[in-house]
């Protein structure tokens, strides 16, 4: 199947390859809120959808997408890059100041770019056009699983009164915070999840394929460089924490190590 866009400088054809063939309906109703100003395409997405057993809500510009997500808190966006008005960047971000809504972002080819400042802003995962319906849904699932993974390891996780110290540094799993000298980092749920697993592998090189399997628990491979933005992040909150706090460190070419230096 072949979607043609209208001929403007951005927008480019997108194949969208091997459409679902009778897949076995999902055990969940989760609700997919697709932001997509084509109309074509926005079927084409919520028709495979509904046949895979989700539940599906559509937008064609990001005021209505807004409007709909605060109303119908859906449990994951499939969000593309341009939209009319309020493009799919400023949606991201504002989405993002008020919840932890999974964000799969969709750019077309050559917009690198803006795949990137997806991430820098908030976005949890990015598909490429043109792209296989199928790996579309596996995404889907696959960051779905990732919050239940997250919901379930927190429930079942037993009280502690000590957590994680490093320096002047505490991490509370339970409470999922981290306080520098008793303030509160301001922390995105990934970026905890990301500070917690450095935490936890304390003065060990952790690859940026171990972390995108731990802490995005992605079965498929995706860009590394979505651990490299969520670090930069990281390090720059850290840095301006103004305590004794663990840096992260590049091991060229492998990954990343949090050290705590020696004081002075």
């Amino acid at each position: 199947m072949v979607v043609s866009y209208p001929s403007t400088s951005r927008r480019q054809e997108v194949r969208v390859v091997n459409p679902v063939e009778s897949p076995a309906p999902a055990t969940t109703k989760a609700t997919i809120l697709v932001v997509d100003d084509e109309p074509s395409l926005r079927e084409t997405i919520s028709y495979a959808l509904r046949r895979d057993g989700f539940n599906v809500e559509v937008a064609a510009e990001g005021h209505r997408a807004l409007t709909i997500a605060r109303e119908r808190k859906p449990d994951l966006v499939v969000l593309d890059v341009m939209l009319p008005g309020l493009d799919g960047l400023q949606v991201c971000r504002a989405l993002r100041k008020e919840s932890s809504v999974p964000i799969l972002m969709l750019s077309a080819r050559g917009e690198e770019l803006d795949r990137v400042l997806g991430l820098e802003i908030g976005a949890d995962d990015y598909l490429t056009k043109p792209f296989a319906m199928r790996e579309l849904i596996a995404r889907i699932k696959a960051n779905l699983r990732r919050v239940q993974i997250e919901s379930d390891r927190n429930a079942m996780q037993p009280a502690s009164t000590s957590g994680i110290a490093i320096g002047d540094l505490r991490i509370d799993p339970e409470a999922r915070r981290a306080r520098v000298n008793g303030a509160d980092l301001a922390l995105k749920p990934r970026e905890f999840d990301l500070l917690l697993y450095l935490a936890q592998h304390q003065d060990r090189v952790v690859s940026r394929d171990q972390v995108l399997r731990d802490v995005w628990g992605h079965e498929m491979s995706i860009d590394t460089r979505t651990v490299d933005v969520h670090i930069r992040w990281l390090r720059q909150k850290l840095a301006e924490s103004g305590g004794q706090v663990p840096s992260i460190e590049t091991s060229r070419k492998v990954g990343y190590r949090l050290s705590l230096a020696d004081a002075d």
